[in-house]
């Protein structure tokens, strides 16, 4: 990413990443506990426990590489890449992610954009639901990221963190995804909103 980047924004976003990775490493460690049991049903369940968590973490990691890394190229295509990790990312959860054709074969930093705000969706799905990556049509540039559930809860420092204006004092390791992505799509030319939020369904669009 392009442009100086606060010292504080990049503590916020390595509490954030390992926050992310606590929980399958906590479950790797379980595992490994539970190998030293007598019991043979206690370690076969520790091998699959184990063998479980170190795919969620890969896959955590190798989302959030692509998501807060660098897009491999300028300008390349990468075909099917951001719609594969975030399906990684989201296996097994309460969220389910959904990639129009279009937005599947963006360019590379397109897709890393899209993957930083499908991140932004599931954080407002908390009990569940589906987040779509469309391309804008009607002449427009730019992709829309739909958050649609039972319930779209929208905390208000999130509204917060999307706003040009707010000052790098006012993050916390919750909602610097959100002011990261919004960083990111400037460098793109693009400007993110929260273009329409409602009980059932919210609007992340990324307009250049």
């Amino acid at each position: 990413m392009s442009g100086t980047i606060e010292f504080r924004v990049l503590e916020l976003l390595n509490a954030r990443l390992c926050h992310e990775l606590v929980s399958p490493m906590g479950a790797i460690n379980n595992g490994v506990e539970l190998l030293g049991e007598d019991d043979p049903d206690f370690v076969r369940d520790a091998i699959k426990l184990i063998g479980q968590s170190a795919r969620k973490a890969g896959q955590r990691l190798q989302f959030y590489r692509f998501a807060y890394g660098t897009s491999g190229g300028a300008s390349g295509i990468v075909q099917g890449s951001g719609r594969e990790l975030a399906e990684g990312l989201f296996e097994g959860g309460k969220v389910r992610s959904d990639w129009s054709s279009e937005a599947a074969t963006l360019p590379a930093e397109w897709q890393r954009l899209a993957c930083n705000m499908l991140v932004i969706a599931a954080e407002v799905l908390p009990r569940g639901g589906t987040a779509s990556v469309r391309v804008l049509g009607a002449g427009a540039s730019g992709i829309d990221v739909t958050a649609e559930g039972e319930s779209v809860n929208i905390p208000a420092e999130l509204r917060v963190a999307l706003e040009p204006a707010v000052s790098v004092d006012q993050l916390t390791s919750r909602t610097v995804h959100a002011y990261f992505t919004r960083r990111l799509a400037t460098q793109l030319g693009a400007n993110l909103t929260l273009a329409e939020a409602s009980g059932a369904r919210a609007i992340f669009r990324a307009a250049a």
